[in-house]
């Protein structure tokens, strides 16, 4: 064989080899954009179908029968809250991957048309860097059309895992929620603090169904001050109505 014919295949080889690289590096650009649709699609779907049962749920209620809707993301939405929260008549309109924008353009059917006494929110996780484009949007809007619901702001919770670093921001945010609170006139709760393992500097454990929920025992661990501040708004509520 000669040096040209050497030379001739390793370059071949090479283009091969480039090709194949390329066409693999597609594929799955193309399959990761495939699976990234569809799974936007499916979430679509499935903010579509909470909003028509809300719809549902609202026809059938009247002002101010409703003493707490609790209003999030993925924290709310996998909270049972007929065993943590059973004495009060509640609504739970949390719906998976919310950020405070998609919270903010769902506002009338998952709040506004219940009229509730009591209003307890938990948003911002998803978006930690730009939560505060809108939450103060959230509280504008409850003051505006629910001037008589009493609203309970609840803090950003721990996180662990890969997910760990993120408690810094999430520390902090909660100083500027805790603010607002003092600026709307609504209440405050810490649950950060609760779930927060101080020597790990993230998520207790034991609270954690993975890096980002709560399992049963952290559930628990926040239902009495959550409890707390929803009984004294409804204390307030009644004493002004």
């Amino acid at each position: 064989m000669t040096k040209r014919t050497k030379i001739i295949i390793a370059i071949a080889a090479v283009l091969v080899l480039a090709v194949t690289a390329f066409l693999l590096v597609w594929y799955l650009h193309v399959r990761s954009t495939r699976e990234r649709e569809e799974w936007m699609r499916l979430v679509e779907e499935y903010r579509a179908e909470k909003r028509a049962r809300y719809a549902e749920e609202n026809a059938a209620l009247a002002p101010y029968e409703t003493d707490v809707v609790f209003l999030g993301d993925s924290l709310t939405d996998g909270c049972p809250i007929e065993t943590y929260y059973p004495k009060y008549k509640a609504l739970n309109r949390g719906i998976g991957g919310d950020r405070t924008y998609d919270l903010l353009s769902r506002m009338q059917v998952s709040v506004y048309d219940t009229k509730p006494k009591v209003a307890v929110v938990l948003i911002g996780g998803n978006n930690l860097d730009t939560m505060f484009d809108d939450y103060e949007e959230i509280l504008k809007g409850l003051q505006g059309n629910l001037p008589e619901t009493e609203v309970v702001l609840v803090s950003l919770t721990a996180m662990r895992g890969d997910h760990k670093g993120k408690n810094a921001l999430a520390a902090l945010n909660n100083v500027r929620i805790e603010s607002l609170a003092e600026k709307y006139g609504y209440r405050y709760v810490d649950i950060f603090r609760v779930l927060y393992d101080v020597e790990e500097g993230a998520l207790c454990e034991a609270y954690a169904a993975d890096d980002v929920h709560l399992n049963e025992k952290g559930y628990e661990a926040i239902a009495p001050l959550v409890t707390a501040e929803i009984d004294a708004a409804l204390a307030a509520w009644e004493g002004n109505n």
